[in-house]
C-alpha cells in the first residue's frame, strides 16, 4: 500500500507561538457550503455551521486566536494564531498579563503589529486597508477577534461564555495546530451528519473533509497581510480558483 506523504514541516513544533494559514477541502470537492454569487459567498445552513465551529475554537482552546477566514463552496481558509499562554486557574484568559492584546494590538514577538479597523501599520509608513482592498462582511473573511470592539471582539456580537459550553476542565491549552484541526473537522462532521438526517443537507462521499489539510507558517507581517487579503478576496476570484472544479482529487 502506498504510504501517504507527510506534508507537515519536519521537526517543527506546531504548538509554538505564531500565525498559521490553514486550508481544508471537502472530500471530492463537492459544493456543500453554498455558492458564489456576484463575487460574494452565499452561505447555506451548512456553511454557517462551519463558521460557527470556527468561532468555537477560541472557547475550546483559549491559547488560540482566530483571525481572517472564509467558507467557500467546497473548502475553508483561515489564519489561526498560537499564543504564548499558560493555564492559571486564578487568571482570566483575557487578563492583560496572560494575553496581552486589545482591540488595536496583536503582539506576536519582539515586533508589535498595531491595527485598527482602517489602518495596519507594517513599518514606518501606514498601509490603509479600505473597502476596495479588503472588503469584509458578516460572512466572508470577517475578523473574529482583536479587530474591532473595545474588548477585542466584533462589535456586532458578544464573546460567548466559555464555561457555559465547555467548562474550565474541558478547555485545552498547548494543543498543536493539528489537534485543533482534528477537533474542528470532528465537530463540523458530526453536525453535518445531523443536518443530513434532520434537515435534508446534501450527502457527502464517505467523509466530509479530505484526510489532510494544508498549512503554511506565516513568518512576517508582509506575508500575513498578503495571505489575509487572499482569504478576504477569495470569493471574488472563484472563477480561477483551483478548487473550482468537479473532478475527483486524490486524497
Amino acid at each position: 500500500m502506498q504510504q501517504r506523504k507527510n506534508i507537515r514541516l519536519q521537526g517543527y513544533d506546531y504548538s509554538r507561538a505564531g500565525l498559521y494559514f490553514l486550508t481544508i477541502a471537502v472530500q471530492n470537492r463537492l459544493h456543500l457550503f453554498g455558492q458564489i454569487h456576484h463575487g460574494g459567498m452565499m452561505l447555506n445552513d451548512a456553511g454557517r455551521m462551519i463558521e460557527k465551529w470556527y468561532r468555537e475554537i477560541e472557547n475550546k482552546y483559549p491559547d488560540k486566536r482566530c483571525h481572517e477566514m472564509v467558507v467557500m463552496p467546497n473548502h475553508f481558509h483561515c489564519i489561526i494564531e498560537n499564543l504564548e499562554m499558560q493555564m492559571d486557574a486564578n487568571v482570566s484568559s483575557t487578563d492583560a498579563h496572560v494575553r496581552p492584546m486589545d482591540a488595536h494590538v496583536r503582539p506576536m514577538d519582539a515586533h508589535v503589529r498595531p491595527m485598527d479597523a482602517h489602518v495596519r501599520l507594517m513599518d514606518a509608513h501606514a498601509r490603509p486597508m479600505d473597502a476596495h482592498v479588503r472588503p469584509m462582511d458578516a460572512h466572508v473573511g470577517a475578523p473574529l477577534r482583536g479587530r474591532s470592539g473595545t474588548d477585542g471582539c466584533p462589535e456586532i456580537e458578544s464573546r460567548p461564555e466559555t464555561t457555559e459550553k465547555y467548562g474550565i476542565h474541558n478547555q485545552k491549552y498547548g494543543a498543536t495546530i493539528g489537534d485543533v484541526m482534528d477537533w474542528f473537522k470532528t465537530m463540523t462532521t458530526n453536525e453535518y451528519i445531523r443536518g443530513v438526517k434532520n434537515m435534508g443537507w446534501e450527502r457527502y462521499d464517505g467523509k466530509l473533509w479530505q484526510r489532510n489539510y494544508y498549512d503554511r507558517i506565516i513568518r512576517n507581517w508582509e506575508e500575513d497581510l498578503r495571505i489575509a487579503t487572499y482569504i478576504v478576496e477569495n470569493p471574488q476570484k472563484w472563477k480561477d480558483d483551483k478548487f473550482n472544479q468537479r473532478q475527483l482529487p486524490a486524497t
